[in-house]
C-alpha cells in the first residue's frame, strides 16, 4: 500500500480529530487544500488582443498604407493597433484581478473538530486526518473515509456516473462530490493534488459569461456594421463613376468599417461589471458571475426567506406545552435527542443549549436521521431500559400524524403558541416499530432583525416588492409580516402556489415550490429575485434572474446563485440594486454613445465624399478620432451617476429612436460645421478637414456628456477620470490643430475657440431634446410585451 493508503487509516482511527498544533504541522507538511492554478503567459495574452476580427482590419488597413508609402498613417494605425491591445490586456488583468479575490471569498467552508469542538473552517486549511461532519447540500472539501453516518454521494462530476451511490462507515467520498442525502462524519485522508478529483470544487462558474447588456450591444453593432457596408458599397461605385484610385479609396472605406466597431466594448464593460464587483464585495456581496449585476438592476420582484434573512436566526426556547402525562424536562429531552449538534442547524442548537442548562442526563443514540424537507421532521434512536426507542422532532401536523394524534385541542395549542410569531416544532417518541407518543410542542422565537423593515421599505421606493416565502405556519407568517411592515394576503398551502396565486406572504412553502412561484412571477413579465440555502432551492436560486444565496447556504446553493450574501439580512440586496442600476447607466451611456457617434462619422464621411466630391476628413484623422474616442469611453467605467427610482430594463426601440435622433443632430451639427467653414471661413480643403475632425471630437465628448444623465446634464457631476480625460481630449486635439502636426493643417485659435463656443451652446440645446426622450423607462410588463 502507498505511503497515502498507510497514512489514511492512521487517520481514520483517530475520531476525536486533531489539535491546532497538529494540524499546524500538517498544513506545513501537505500544503493548503487548493491546487495552483495555472497562469496563462502575460504575453501570450496580450499577443491574443492582437488576434481577431478588429485587429485584422486595423493591421489589413496598416499593410495597404504602408504598400501605398503612407508612414505616418501606418505609424498612427500601429500605435492605435498596440494601445487598444494594451488597454484591453490591463483591463482584463484588472477583472481577473476581480475575479480571483471573489474566488477566494467564496471558498468552500468546513465543519471540522479541532482541539475537542466543532469549528467552521475554509476548506483550504483542511489536512489529513482531520474529522469533518457533511451534511445534505455540502461539497466535499477533501477526500475523506467515513466513520459515522450514511450518505447519498452525487459523484457525476467526477466520474460521469448519473446515478447517486450510498456511502457508509469505511467507504470513500471524495472532494468534489455532491451530499444528496443524509449526514456523515470522516477522516480527511488526502487534500489538495493529492486528492482524488485534484481541486476543491470551484463555485465562479461562467463568471466571466457576456451579460445581456454586451450581446445587445453587439447585435446592434451588427446592424450598424450592415449600415457601413452599404455606404461602403456606395462609396466604392461612385469612386468606379467618378474615377477615384481604388489604392486611395480602400483604406477609406476599411477604416469606415473599423470606425463601427466597438474596439473598447469587451473591455468596458469588463472592466465596469470588475470594478462593480470588487465594490461589491466590500459591502457583503460576492458574485458568482459578473452578468449578475445587469439582472439586478432590472429586478423589481423580491422572494426572501424569512428565516434568517427577515429574522435574526437566533433561536431561544420560548415555551413548551407539553402532552397530558408528560413532563416538560421529558418532552425537552425528546427534541434534544432528535436534534445534532453537528449540524449547527439553530432550531437543534437552540433546543439542545436548553437541555444542557437543565442537566438531564442524554441517553447514547445509536443513529440519528438528520431534518429532511420533504418529509419535514428528523429522527434519532436510542436504548430506554434496553429498549429500541426513536424520537422524531418536526412540523407540529407531521409528527401529530405519525402518533396518531388529532382534535381541536393540539390545533390551538399549536395557534396560540404561532399566534406570537414562534416556531413551533412537534415532539413524539416511542419504541421503534410502534406508534410514538405525541409528547407535546416546543417554541421557538425568532425576532425580526432591527434593521428589516427598513430595508423592505428602501427596497419598495426602488421599485422592488418583497415578498416574504416561508414554511412556517400562516399564523407565525402573519404576525413577523405585521412587524415588518409588509401589508397585503397571506396564502399558505402547496396547491395555491401551483395554481399560480399572486400574494405577498406565502406559508407553508416547501423548497421546491420555491421554483414554481418564480417561474409564476416570470411568466407575468416580472424580474424576480430570490433568496435561499438549501440544496433544495438550488433549482429555484437557477431560475430565477437573480438568485442570491443567503450567508447560511449550503454549498450547492451558492453554486446555483449568481451572488452569495456574506452577511446576514437584505442590506446587501439593497447594495446590490443600487449598484447594478449604477452599472446599467454606465452601460447605457456607453451604448448610446456608439450608436450616435458611428450613425454620424459613417454617413458624413461617406456621404460627405459624395456630396462635396473629396475626402471631408482623411483616413489618418480617422484613426485620431477612434483614438480620442476610446480615450474617453474607457473613463465611463467609473464614471460618477445617478441611480433610477425604478427598475431599470434594456428597451431596444427606445434605445434606437433615441439614438437616431441624436445622431441626425450631431449630423446637422457637422455638416454646418463643414458648411461654415466652406462658404462663411472660406477655409482651404486642408484646413476643412482639420476644422471637421475637431467638430467630430468636440461632438464625440460632448455626446458622452449629454447621455450620461437621464435629466439635465448638470444634474449630475461626471467622474473624475472621465472630465480628465475630456479635458485632456479637448487640450491635446486642440494643440495639434493648432499647431498643424500628424496630417492636420493649421488652424487659429480664433477658429478653435468659435468651434468650441458653437458646441458648448449646440449640446446645450440638444440637452433640451434629449431629456422627454430617456425620462420614462418602460415597465417589465411593456418589455414583456414588446
Amino acid at each position: 500500500m502507498s505511503k497515502a493508503g498507510d497514512q489514511a487509516i492512521e487517520y481514520v482511527v483517530n475520531l476525536k480529530g486533531l489539535t491546532s498544533a497538529e494540524a499546524a504541522r500538517l498544513l506545513a507538511e501537505h500544503g493548503p487544500n487548493v491546487i495552483a492554478e495555472d497562469k496563462p503567459n502575460p504575453l501570450r495574452l496580450f499577443f491574443k488582443k492582437l488576434w481577431g476580427p478588429v485587429p485584422w482590419m486595423l493591421e489589413a488597413t496598416l499593410a495597404l498604407e504602408l504598400i501605398m508609402g503612407n508612414r505616418v498613417e501606418a505609424l498612427i494605425i500601429g500605435f492605435l493597433l498596440v494601445f487598444n491591445a494594451i488597454l484591453g490586456f490591463m483591463h482584463q488583468q484588472k477583472a481577473q484581478n476581480a475575479l480571483n479575490m471573489l474566488r477566494t471569498r467564496l471558498q468552500i467552508k468546513a465543519r471540522v473538530l479541532r482541539d475537542g469542538s466543532w469549528q467552521v473552517l475554509a476548506s483550504s486549511e483542511l489536512v489529513p486526518g482531520d474529522y469533518v461532519h457533511l451534511r445534505v447540500g455540502d461539497f466535499a472539501p477533501a477526500d475523506l473515509v467515513i466513520a459515522e453516518g450514511q450518505v447519498l454521494v452525487d459523484q457525476s462530476a467526477l466520474t460521469g456516473e448519473s446515478v447517486p451511490v450510498e456511502r457508509e462507515p469505511g467507504e470513500n467520498v471524495y472532494s468534489g462530490s455532491v451530499l444528496r442525502r443524509g449526514e456523515a462524519s470522516g477522516t480527511v485522508t488526502a487534500t489538495g493534488s493529492q486528492s482524488f478529483f485534484g481541486k476543491t470544487a470551484e463555485l465562479m462558474r461562467g463568471a466571466g459569461s457576456r451579460g445581456h447588456a454586451e450581446a445587445l450591444v453587439m447585435s446592434i453593432v451588427r446592424y450598424l456594421l450592415l449600415m457601413d457596408g452599404a455606404l461602403v458599397v456606395a462609396i466604392l461605385i461612385y469612386a468606379g463613376l467618378t474615377g477615384l484610385p481604388l489604392l486611395k479609396v480602400m483604406p477609406f472605406a476599411l477604416i469606415l468599417l473599423v470606425a463601427s466597431v466597438p474596439v473598447a466594448l469587451t473591455a468596458t464593460f469588463t472592466l465596469t461589471s470588475a470594478v462593480a464587483s470588487l465594490d461589491l464585495s466590500s459591502k457583503g456581496v460576492l458574485l458568482t458571475r459578473l452578468a449578475a449585476i445587469e439582472e439586478s438592476a432590472a429586478m423589481n420582484e423580491l422572494c426572501s426567506d424569512k428565516t434568517g434573512t427577515l429574522t435574526l436566526n437566533e433561536l431561544t426556547l420560548s415555551g413548551m406545552q407539553a402532552a397530558d402525562g408528560v413532563d416538560d424536562g421529558d418532552l425537552l429531552l425528546m427534541g434534544a435527542l432528535a436534534s445534532d449538534e453537528r449540524t449547527q442547524d439553530p432550531l437543534d442548537t437552540a433546543i439542545l443549549t436548553r437541555l444542557r442548562e437543565t442537566g438531564i442526563a442524554v441517553p447514547e443514540k445509536t443513529g440519528f436521521t438528520p431534518f429532511d424537507p420533504a418529509t419535514k421532521r428528523s429522527e434519532a434512536t436510542f436504548r430506554h431500559d434496553g429498549i429500541a426507542w426513536r424520537a422524531i422532532k418536526g412540523a407540529p401536523h407531521v409528527v401529530a400524524k405519525l402518533a396518531g394524534v388529532e382534535g381541536a385541542f393540539w390545533e390551538t395549542a399549536i395557534a396560540d403558541l404561532a399566534a406570537s410569531g414562534a416556531r413551533v416544532l412537534g415532539v413524539a417518541a416511542g419504541p421503534e416499530g410502534g406508534t410514538p407518543t405525541f409528547k407535546g410542542l416546543l417554541a421557538l422565537a425568532d425576532p425580526p432583525r432591527p434593521e428589516a423593515r427598513a430595508i423592505i421599505a428602501e427596497l419598495k421606493k426602488l421599485g422592488v416588492r418583497v415578498r416574504m416565502v416561508t414554511g412556517d405556519s400562516m399564523a407565525t407568517a402573519r404576525v413577523v409580516a405585521a412587524e415588518l411592515g409588509m401589508e397585503g394576503a397571506v396564502i399558505g398551502g402547496r396547491e395555491e402556489i401551483a395554481k399560480g396565486e399572486i400574494c405577498d406572504i406565502y406559508a407553508g412553502v416547501y423548497p421546491e415550490d420555491k421554483f414554481r412561484l418564480v417561474q409564476t412571477f416570470q411568466n407575468i413579465g416580472h424580474t424576480v429575485g430570490m433568496t435561499g440555502d438549501g440544496v433544495n432551492d438550488a433549482p429555484a436560486l437557477k431560475q430565477a434572474e437573480v438568485g442570491i444565496a443567503v450567508s447560511t447556504a449550503t454549498d450547492v446553493a451558492k453554486a446555483a446563485a449568481s451572488m452569495v450574501l456574506t452577511d446576514s439580512g437584505l442590506k446587501g440586496v439593497v447594495e446590490a440594486v443600487k449598484t447594478g442600476r449604477r452599472v446599467y447607466q454606465r452601460l447605457l451611456t456607453y451604448t448610446l454613445n456608439k450608436i450616435v457617434k458611428t450613425i454620424q462619422v459613417a454617413v458624413f464621411l461617406s456621404l460627405g465624399l459624395i456630396v462635396f466630391r473629396h475626402f471631408v476628413v482623411t483616413p489618418l484623422l480617422v484613426l485620431l478620432l477612434l483614438f480620442a474616442n476610446d480615450f474617453v469611453t474607457m473613463s465611463i467605467a467609473n464614471d460618477n451617476v445617478r441611480i433610477s427610482p425604478e427598475p431599470d430594463v434594456w428597451n431596444v426601440r427606445m434605445l434606437i429612436k433615441t439614438s437616431l435622433i441624436i445622431a441626425v443632430a450631431w449630423l446637422a451639427y457637422i455638416f454646418a460645421v463643414f458648411g461654415v467653414g466652406k462658404d462663411v471661413l472660406s477655409l482651404p480643403i486642408s484646413e476643412l478637414r482639420t476644422l471637421s475632425f475637431l467638430g467630430l471630437v468636440y461632438s464625440g465628448l460632448s455626446n458622452v456628456l449629454l447621455v450620461r444623465e437621464r435629466s439635465y446634464m448638470w444634474s449630475s457631476r461626471p467622474g473624475g477620470y472621465l472630465m480628465l480625460a475630456i479635458a485632456g481630449d479637448v487640450a491635446m486635439v486642440s494643440l495639434l490643430a493648432h499647431f498643424g502636426v500628424f496630417g492636420m493643417a493649421r488652424l487659429a485659435w480664433s477658429d478653435i475657440g468659435l468651434l468650441l463656443a458653437f458646441t458648448v451652446v449646440y449640446v446645450l440645446l440638444l440637452d433640451l431634446i434629449k431629456v422627454p426622450l430617456l425620462k420614462s423607462p418602460p415597465t417589465p410588463r411593456e418589455v414583456a410585451a414588446s
